[in-house]
């Protein structure tokens, strides 16, 4: 397995040419790097002018490993080779790495570059990115993969401070300032300007072999220069990469490889969803919830967009009002905050009549308000964060248990409560910092035993419980949160605002038809429509279109499966199809709908036509785009299974095609979309009329570009 590494983008509060007049410092050998023993100088080229200098250096380094280890190796030392190339023209160095000790078993390129901040000129920038490839060493590979990393996160521990260091002795003997490179006076002869034209051109072209070569190697493309002339700048505005010190004041102190996760899950979402993406902090919460493990990290992220999509969660603060009865007897409400300044909720659960709430609301108005509730807190983080100037990303929930009893273990209310701790816990993870139970009554044990399965080992470990009076005394609330905002329930001075809850009046229960219906209401007030997609029965959706240049837009998300998105025109409207008793038309059904309007008996090109080329969409891709119709008619949008073709070449299976065969079970697909025909008088290339594109947290793209050729634009996020 290749290990990849890329650096957020640090910044020196120095200009470009003390920084390389630091950095020279560190040759040929740096006592503040103890594994750097010496380096030699193999190739060296400057340019008649002095703007371009390239220096290949071989570097020797004492890697602290086993001493069996390297025995076993017959070797003491290991051997880089570094090529740094100097562009003081644009201000730029680019340093290229690469192993030469046993480069056919191990693998290791690293690419870093210095550059001017684009935003002051008398700053500079330094980004890096590198891959460990692994290939083979005498069985001890693992041991070989954690000394590397070991070693190279330690390294970059220590990059700035070295600079810094060498800053400061630059101070110590009067150098605070290295004028800029300035092309030299030009010559009248012909000749000598001849050959400094040919060695800028030279030189050019060595300059560009690094970023290119780093390119070949896989490494991250978008810290290279432009193979077609200058270097491009490494650091673009906030929104494009993340800077070292907005990690640590927003985010909190992460190391080396938590900081490369965090960057390259955050490249994948821009590269690939084309559009809005959910903010750093919450981007940081699914990857602290899979230990840093970036696949499973983004397989639950992108399942959580999927969802706050479908249901329109990010409106819910906006749109969205509690019933009268919730704001009466739901004990519970935000208060203050924690000594670490997260927002504190409180939470009376021993107050609150749990099943006069459901038989008065239902079970999903109730997950409704407590979603509401989970996107106040993420907003109430995001404000501390700017109030206390420090990251805070989770919050305190005070749960008092002082009147809980067997009414509310009924069991319909404990079905509730499971259902929405199974929301949380996969939409909202690592947003609670702690969790103070308080006066746990002797039912309590009853009711832990049926909860706690169902939340997150790592959730659990921040759950401190108190029985009777116990929070009074050490090790208790006060520990946790100062006195003057204790609320008075506990003996505290601090009014507290949150209902006190009690019995909801039997006056306001619902039949169970009366609550289905409502259910049935709030989940189907999405937008979007699920479909199931089966090998040999597509999903397939009838637009009829009056006006000629009419615009159909879609957007789809690709949930499960890989399928193969068709558009097709027809003079002649299909046959409507027959209501199947699963109830293939009803948008809630479970399962998602399938209907087929394209009759068996119809043939391609005589009484249909395709309007748009295929596209293949991969499971989790995103896609939306438009059709700028030509002429009236009926259109038919077609969701297809997507076959993995045969390889031609022989009747033997390819690996990749068992492998997505696999995955791919009982050859089933399902899809989430919308869609909507607009006016083209109202149509200017943009998606703006799909309610999603104005989420601040979907995966959606704010715009599209229409293609004069096909009369179409499709964007696709992976």
């Amino acid at each position: 397995m290749v290990q990849k590494y890329q650096s957020p983008v640090r910044v020196y509060k120095h200009p470009f040419e003390l920084i390389m007049a630091a950095y020279e410092r560190r040759f040929p050998t740096c006592p503040l790097i103890p594994m750097f023993v010496d380096s030699d100088t193999v190739n060296e080229f400057k340019s008649e002018d002095g703007a371009i200098h390239v220096i290949e250096r071989r570097c020797k380094l004492d890697i602290d490993a086993p001493r069996l280890l390297k025995k076993i190796a017959g070797v003491d030392y290991v051997y880089f080779v570094q090529k740094n190339s100097l562009n003081s023209r644009e201000r730029t160095l680019h340093i290229e790495a690469h192993n030469e000790t046993f480069s056919n078993r191990v693998i290791i390129n690293e690419h870093c570059c210095y550059t001017v901040h684009p935003e002051n000129e008398d700053w500079t920038c330094f980004e890096q990115s590198a891959s460990l490839d692994i290939k083979s060493f005498f069985g001890f590979e693992s041991t070989v993969e954690k000394i590397a990393m070991k070693q190279y996160t330690s390294n970059i521990k220590k990059g700035k401070e070295i600079i810094e260091y060498y800053l400061r002795q630059l101070e110590e003997e009067g150098i605070t300032f290295v004028p800029r490179w300035t092309p030299p006076s030009i010559t009248p002869s012909a000749e000598s300007s001849s050959s400094s034209s040919s060695c800028k051109k030279q030189a050019a072209a060595m300059a560009i072999v690094i970023p290119d070569a780093a390119l070949k190697e896989g490494l991250s493309g978008e810290a290279l220069g432009s193979p077609g002339g200058a270097p491009e700048p490494v650091v673009g505005t906030p929104d494009d990469k993340l800077d070292a010190d907005y990690i640590k004041r927003y985010l909190g102190d992460l190391t080396p490889l938590q900081e490369s996760c965090l960057i390259r899950l955050r490249q994948w979402l821009q590269e690939t969803h084309k559009g809005k993406i959910p903010k750093d902090e919450h981007i940081l919460r699914f990857l602290r919830a899979r230990d840093f493990n970036i696949d499973k990290a983004r397989e639950i992220m992108c399942q959580s967009l999927t969802w706050r999509k479908q249901h329109q969660v990010d409106y819910i603060l906006d749109t969205w009002n509690p019933p009268q009865v919730l704001q009466d007897y739901y004990a519970g409400g935000w208060h203050h905050h924690d000594k670490d300044g997260r927002p504190l909720y409180v939470l009376r659960l021993g107050q609150m009549d749990t099943k006069g709430l459901v038989r008065a609301l239902g079970e999903e108005a109730l997950l409704r308000y407590v979603l509401s509730i989970n996107e106040e807190g993420l907003r109430r983080c995001e404000e501390n964060t700017k109030v206390f100037g420090r990251p805070i990303s989770s919050w305190t929930c005070l749960v008092d248990l002082e009147g809980l009893n067997m009414r509310h273990l009924w069991r319909p209310g404990v079905k509730a409560l499971l259902r929405i701790i199974e929301v949380v816990e996969a939409n909202y993870p690592e947003t609670l910092g702690r969790l103070l139970i308080l006066r746990a009554p002797r039912v309590f044990p009853v009711l832990w035993t049926l909860v706690s399965p169902f939340i997150d080992d790592n959730t659990r470990r921040k759950f401190l419980i108190y029985a009777g009076n116990d929070y009074q005394g050490p090790g208790g609330l006060l520990d946790y949160i100062d006195r003057e905002i204790i609320p008075d329930f506990l003996s505290g001075e601090c009014m507290c605002e949150v209902p006190e809850g009690g019995l909801v009046p039997k006056s306001l229960y619902r039949t169970a038809e009366e609550l289905e219906n409502e259910d049935l209401k709030l989940w189907t007030e999405s937008i979007y429509q699920s479909a199931s997609v089966f090998k040999g029965a597509p999903h397939e959706i009838l637009i009829q279109i009056v006006d000629a240049s009419s615009v159909i837009t879609w957007d789809f998300d690709v949930c499960k499966g890989d399928i193969v998105f068709n558009i097709y025109h027809s003079k002649r409207s299909p046959q409507p199809p027959k209501k199947d008793s699963l109830g293939a038309h009803s948008i809630t059904s479970p399962g998602g709908n399938n209907v087929q309007l394209i009759d068996k008996v119809w043939q391609l090109g005589r009484d249909y036509s395709m309007v748009e080329s295929p596209l293949i969409c991969k499971e989790g891709e995103s896609v939306q785009g438009s059709h700028v119709t030509r002429w009236p008619g009926f259109y038919i949008l077609q969701w297809k299974f997507h076959s993995m073709p045969a390889c031609a070449a022989t009747n033997l299976p390819r690996v990749d095609d068992v492998l997505a065969s696999l995955q791919v079970s009982s050859h089933k697909c399902k899809v989430m979309y919308y869609t909507e025909v607009i006016g083209s008088e109202d149509f200017r290339g943009s998606m703006t009329s799909l309610e999603s594109s104005h989420s601040g947290f979907s995966q959606l793209s704010a715009a599209t570009t229409s293609s004069s050729q096909s009369h179409s634009s499709s964007m696709i996020s992976r």
